[in-house]
């Protein structure tokens, strides 16, 4: 199999750093900010995106993690026995300025499935989305605050985003379906 490493670890942590820092700055600082990531990459980039803006404005965040399956609009077309991961999000959301955060954005629906989800939640302030990886290619009129890298990937090349919390390594890797 073809496949191209277009990120390596310093390259994502590099990205992470600089996606934080904008959200400090465009959100003017931490006051009502809340990170929120989508399963399954998304949850371990918000934590690291948490981390780096805690650490340098020296707060506690509040965070959580979203799992979209059952509001996705083609769940029953990927499987008809869907794993089903637990969202956590344990703070209310009313007054909160949410950052979503996924690894790839890609047709847009996945995003359009987590808003919908946020909203059986409460109703934020305001929804902003960071992604590692933007490949364009959006079926909804849905794009990303914050992101980490813009490639073109064709229709059919996948683009993975490995990272060490579930694949031993931090890389961005595009290959043939």
């Amino acid at each position: 199999m073809n496949a191209q490493t277009i990120m390596i670890g310093r390259d994502i942590e590099r990205s992470l750093d600089r996606i934080g820092l904008e959200i400090v700055e465009r959100n003017h600082g931490v006051t009502g900010l809340a990170i929120i990531g989508i399963h399954t990459g998304g949850v371990f980039l918000a934590q690291r995106i948490r981390q780096q803006i805690e650490q340098r404005e020296e707060v506690i965040l509040p965070s959580g993690n979203l799992d979209i399956t059952l509001y996705r609009d083609d769940w029953s077309l990927i499987s008809q026995n869907p794993i089903v991961k637990k969202s956590d999000i344990g703070f209310l959301l009313e007054d909160k300025r949410v950052v979503l955060v996924d690894d790839v954005i890609f047709t847009g629906r996945t995003i359009r499935a987590a808003m919908d989800a946020i909203m059986d939640y409460g109703r934020p302030l305001s929804i902003q989305l960071a992604a590692l990886i933007d490949r364009g290619g959006r079926e909804l009129p849905i794009q990303p605050d914050y992101v980490g890298m813009t490639v073109s990937a064709a229709a059919d090349e996948r683009v993975d985003v490995l990272l060490v919390e579930k694949d031993n390594r931090d890389a961005v890797v595009i290959a043939k379906r």
